[in-house]
């Protein structure tokens, strides 16, 4: 079955990528995430894809937890505000976390580099060592 994780890969990341528009349009509108949702499904044509359900789970994952998820990512942000950072990487770090701390099926490191990946197509050429560094001071700080 070697085929499995490859077909599962692409799908998860565009859950995620999903749920960082969604994210991001909430935080730039500062509209509640789950209210973005619920105009972002209504868009969405019939048959709706197969990963959007993983891409719902995020977002009402972050948006249940955000407040934890925040309080995590201003502590081991080494010299950042939330405010400060990009868009696209505060809410890729909120993704993370989520899946870092929330997600049982999803190996820290996945959550990580694929957080680190969508930087890299989406963000500053700064972002994914950021991100990568913040994430894995968050990771450590989880499995203690």
């Amino acid at each position: 079955m070697a085929e499995g994780p490859k077909q599962q890969m692409p799908a998860r990341r565009k859950a995620r990528k999903r749920a960082l528009d969604v994210l991001y349009e909430a935080d730039l509108r500062d509209r509640p995430p789950v209210e973005v949702l619920a105009g972002y499904l209504e868009r969405i044509e019939k048959p709706r894809p197969e990963h959007l359900g993983y891409a719902v789970s995020l977002v009402e994952g972050v948006a249940d937890h955000l407040d934890r998820i925040d309080e995590l990512i201003a502590s081991y942000a080494e010299g950042w505000t939330l405010d400060r950072m990009p868009a696209v990487d505060r809410n890729l770090a909120r993704i993370a976390v989520y899946e870092l701390l929330y997600v049982d099926e999803i190996d820290d490191p996945v959550a990580i580099s694929e957080a680190v990946e969508l930087a890299r197509q989406m963000s500053t050429d700064d972002s994914p060592r950021f991100l990568n560094g913040l994430l894995g001071r968050i990771a450590e700080y989880a499995t203690r």
